[in-house]
């Protein structure tokens, strides 16, 4: 519905990202100066419901009920109002001063409709804006109306009333609330939310009396409606939800038929759909390799001359070893070997991301996600670890079960995330050609088969339905693109660049202090199951830090980037393989921690680490007694 790239405009580059205290569920704060105005925004989790069904929801219900912020944006889908009124219902419950901001409203008018702002505002007693925030319309004026509010005294809560017989038995649990419970949230708030049976605020229910009469109450309502009483109530919201869209929708004029339908037609056919995800993940292939590879020779020649430049300087060895081979072999090993295939990934990533493809992924892939014991939003945070682990284990929020958040993670550790795919790039697709990096593609995709198969079967429960929005087809914006590929490279530059180069100096002096030998007899057992020289075996441990370093570290090693020259075409391979399977980083073991216990990243990490030698010997094996 575009809420980041409303967040986005409004604050610019001024943005902090962390995590909600004691949650896993990451949060961006930001800072608008205009007009010698500052306002700190949160951008608060997209979700749909103030449910407790997922962590993004409980952070969402708790940081506005706590907080109590001076105001709230509601990015509303213009095209889906109904739908989107429902969630603005459960805001104006919580009775904190709204905005409403009807996103995407060109793409509404192109259906030839319009919605009335003023009448809909009357309403819900609450300002709407028009806004098309890709273009940047209407965010002037949401400012305006936002500035004016929050200079209020009396700022506008809105207002929302349901039928008779729901609304009776919300005040007489309002009145007994007000009168024996001290909440952080409003009576009302929690009279529906009792009458609804929300676990986490019928939990924190301390008054017996009061729990007797939601009870009674909700019995009453199922009597007379011969429902639940949660279904009660949210077919209240939506009945209510139904009047007030079709009160303040009108056709406007003839529909502008595009293209949108057909093509998704195509993308979600039964048949086409599958060829089409099949073809465009191998182009994604093609075009990172080619482009990654023509880009990596470019910056490695480009920083020859200065290497060859301090190598030719009367400096003493040790300080020499330090300064080129070091450090500055550190910055071009991160800017030659890993930048030229991460950069092309993140921008194809953010256009998938921009064009709404990735919903129609999950909807592809629903039933195979199935097979895993998981549903086709799995697939969603499995996408997202093709650029990294670590967000993709955080992103699994999004499912709502735990079991299901656990598989996915478990899954989203083995995808190739863009630092292995640095070194199936960089090392095997260079050296043995795209067929057999292709190859290892193709062993770690059943890898993650068989584990989802087995997890599926070993751990208790079924995995659910997949219900999930399927955003509107849309033109990629360019300048989203590159903010977004920005954003992640910068991650990048701040964070890995400062690791590989200081990995890189910690390596230099091993070997300016012979202490690479020491280490590499006691690796020497792995060293011979795996096939591989002992200095490569030493490079692996380097993974642990990040993926990208295993590369770096067999040329800082062998003082070469010509690893055909060091290495076997059966070494490359195993070296590639080993390096896919085995845990990403440290990273996403601490991620693995922080959303499942320090056990189960345990468990998780020893696994991968014994899978990948075992596969990686055997194979090994197999390949010498060939």
């Amino acid at each position: 519905m575009g809420k980041s790239v409303i967040f986005n405009q409004l604050t610019g580059g001024k943005q902090i990202i962390g995590n909600w205290p004691g949650k896993t569920v990451e949060k961006a704060e930001g800072l608008i100066e205009q007009e010698g105005f500052k306002i700190r925004v949160i951008d608060l989790p997209g979700i749909y419901s103030l449910s407790t069904y997922s962590e993004e929801e409980v952070v969402s219900r708790e940081f506005i009920a706590s907080k109590h912020p001076d105001l709230v944006i509601d990015v509303i889908d213009a095209c889906n109002l109904e739908r989107n009124l429902f969630f603005l219902f459960q805001l104006i419950e919580l009775e904190v001063p709204i905005v409403v901001c009807l996103n995407q409203y060109d793409i509404l008018e192109a259906k030839g409709l319009e919605i009335d702002c003023e009448k809909l505002s009357k309403h819900l007693g609450v300002p709407v804006i028009k806004t098309v925030a890709t273009k940047n319309k209407g965010l002037t004026e949401l400012f305006r109306v936002m500035k004016e509010i929050l200079l209020q005294e009396k700022k506008p809560l809105g207002r929302v009333r349901y039928g008779k017989e729901v609304e009776e038995r919300i005040a007489k649990l309002k009145q007994e609330i007000e009168q024996r419970e001290n909440s952080s949230y409003p009576p009302r708030f929690v009279a529906i939310k009792l009458l609804e049976n929300d676990p986490l605020i019928t939990s924190q229910v301390k008054s017996q009396e009061l729990s007797s009469l939601a009870e009674n109450l909700k019995r009453e309502l199922e009597a007379i409606h011969g429902e639940q009483a949660e279904t009660v109530i949210i077919s209240e919201r939506y009945s209510v939800a139904s009047r007030i869209a079709e009160l303040v929708t009108r056709k406007k004029g003839a529909s502008r038929r595009d293209l949108t339908d057909k093509v998704d037609n195509l993308l979600l056919h039964r048949v086409a759909g599958y060829l089409i995800l099949i073809a465009l993940v191998l182009l994604i292939f093609f075009i990172v390799f080619k482009f990654g590879s023509f880009l990596s020779e470019e910056i490695s020649a480009l920083f020859n001359p200065l290497i060859q430049y301090l190598e030719n300087l009367s400096l003493p060895g040790f300080l020499k070893g330090l300064l080129v081979h070091g450090l500055l072999e550190g910055v071009v090993a991160g800017l030659a070997i890993v930048l030229p295939y991460i950069a092309p990934f993140y921008f194809l990533l953010a256009i998938l991301e921009d064009t709404g493809y990735l919903a129609r992924i999950a909807f592809l892939t629903d039933f195979l996600m199935h097979k895993l014991g998981v549903h086709g939003k799995a697939f969603i945070p499995l996408i997202e670890s093709l650029g990294c682990n670590v967000p993709a284990i955080l992103g699994t929020r999004i499912m709502e079960r735990k079991r299901d958040r656990f598989i996915t993670s478990v899954l989203a550790t083995l995808i190739p995330c863009s630092a292995r795919s640095v070194i199936i790039f960089g090392l095997v697709a260079v050296f043995l050609g795209p067929f057999y990096a292709l190859l290892i593609y193709l062993i770690d995709f059943l890898i993650i088969f068989l584990v989802g198969l087995l997890l599926n079967r070993y751990l208790k429960g079924l995995p659910s339905g997949l219900i999930m929005e399927m955003p509107r087809l849309q033109k990629p914006v360019l300048k989203i693109i590159f903010r977004q590929t920005w954003i992640r490279l910068r991650d990048f530059t701040n964070f890995a660049l400062p690791i590989i180069v200081g990995a890189n100096l910690v390596m230099e002096i091993l070997i300016l202090t012979n202490s690479v030998e020491p280490i590499s007899r006691v690796f020497a057992p792995i060293s011979w199951f795996l096939g591989l020289p002992a200095f490569a075996t030493v490079a692996l441990l380097f993974g642990f830090l990040r993926k990208e370093l295993t590369l770096v570290m067999l040329a800082t090693f062998y003082g070469t980037t010509n690893f055909g020259a060091i290495l076997t075409g059966e070494q490359i391979f195993i070296f590639g393989l080993v390096t896919m399977i085995y845990i990403p980083c440290i990273a996403t073991i601490a991620a693995l921690k922080r959303e499942f216990g320090a056990m189960k990243a345990l468990l998780v990490t020893a696994g991968e680490i014994i899978g990948a030698i075992i596969i990686g010997g055997l194979l090994s094996l197999f390949m010498r007694a060939l």
